[in-house]
């Protein structure tokens, strides 16, 4: 489960990093564009950016001239599918932070039962040994599944963070895009 966890924590990180990043000077570019009229210049550079904000716009400026809210629709529906790209595979980063312990109690438990039947099998007369693995195996099991628990737990709140930073930063955009088009020429 930790090797589950590690890899989708990792491919996320870079997956968001990947999806955070742009030129600062984006915005400018196709305000700049838009507004002389090169439509098909803002929709390559659209193209050539390879990022969320990216998308959102191309699906704005391939929709200039109809109504702004058909415009706005286009955005929303685009930013919605970035998002979902965005979480992929987060929600199972969380299964595991809470299945993880729970499996790790099922050990516990497993370690217990077995450390009293040996005590039981032989009468209440045990040898030590025989108890310490039983107990040895309980609380090794604990604390695997909460070491996983824990570690998953708090990829997955940092990923949702950076998540919603990126989500921040689309609708930032997507808001300054339409107030592009609300400007007057």
């Amino acid at each position: 489960m930790l090797a589950v966890a590690m890899y989708i924590y990792f491919e996320r990180i870079l997956a968001i990093k990947a999806a955070s990043t742009i030129d600062k000077n984006f915005m400018n570019q196709i305000r700049d564009h838009v507004m002389n009229g090169k439509l098909e210049a803002a929709k390559i550079l659209c193209a050539q950016t390879d990022s969320p904000v990216a998308r959102l716009t191309e699906k704005g400026v391939s929709r200039i001239g109809k109504p702004l809210d058909d415009i706005n629709t286009a955005i929303e529906n685009a930013g919605t599918l970035e998002v979902y790209k965005l979480e992929k595979n987060v929600n199972t980063l969380a299964t595991v932070a809470g299945a993880a312990p729970m499996i790790g109690f099922l050990g516990t438990v497993i370690g217990m039962i077995l450390a009293f039947h040996q005590m039981a099998s032989s009468g209440g007369q045990a040898e030590m040994g025989a108890l310490a693995s039983g107990i040895y195996t309980a609380m090794t099991t604990t604390v695997a599944g909460l070491v996983v628990g824990i570690i998953a737990y708090m990829g997955y709140n940092h990923l949702v963070n950076r998540i919603d930073k990126v989500i921040h930063k689309m609708e930032a955009n997507a808001v300054e895009f339409l107030d592009l088009l609300n400007e007057p020429v």
